[in-house]
């Protein structure tokens, strides 16, 4: 079966429930803390054993988001609900209990503005 390929276009995000505008791009990782335990006297890995799993990201917006500029003054935490889109197929990604850590404003010539906001969340969720 071939991967669907989701179009920024048509996928749309929203923040608490409030679609996003300008939205350009978003990007978001999540990374598992893990720990490998060795065998003593080999250099064999015996066992591994997992911890935190940190949750990251950042949203391009064209020109600026007074609501996530907002949000980032204020130090709020808010829900992030993406959903991805190809025709009639969709992907729901949700983040919980996000916060804004930086803005990044930038702006070039013949071209429009665009600030990248950096995110943490306690968790993804992909459905």
């Amino acid at each position: 079966m071939p991967p669907t390929i989701y179009t920024a276009f048509t996928s749309e995000a929203k923040v608490n429930e409030e679609t996003l505008e300008g939205l350009q791009a978003i990007e978001y990782k999540a990374v598992k803390n893990r720990h490998d335990v060795g065998a003593v006297g080999t250099d064999e890995r015996i066992a591994v054993y997992f911890g935190l799993k940190l949750v990251s990201g950042t949203l391009r917006v064209a020109s600026a988001s007074p609501t996530l500029d907002g949000l980032l003054a204020g130090n709020t935490a808010f829900s992030l609900a993406v959903t991805l889109r190809h025709g009639d197929t969709t992907r729901n990604v949700t983040f919980d209990q996000v916060y804004l850590d930086e803005k990044h404003f930038g702006l070039g010539t013949e071209t429009h503005g665009e600030t990248v906001y950096t995110f943490t969340a306690t968790r993804v969720r992909e459905e």
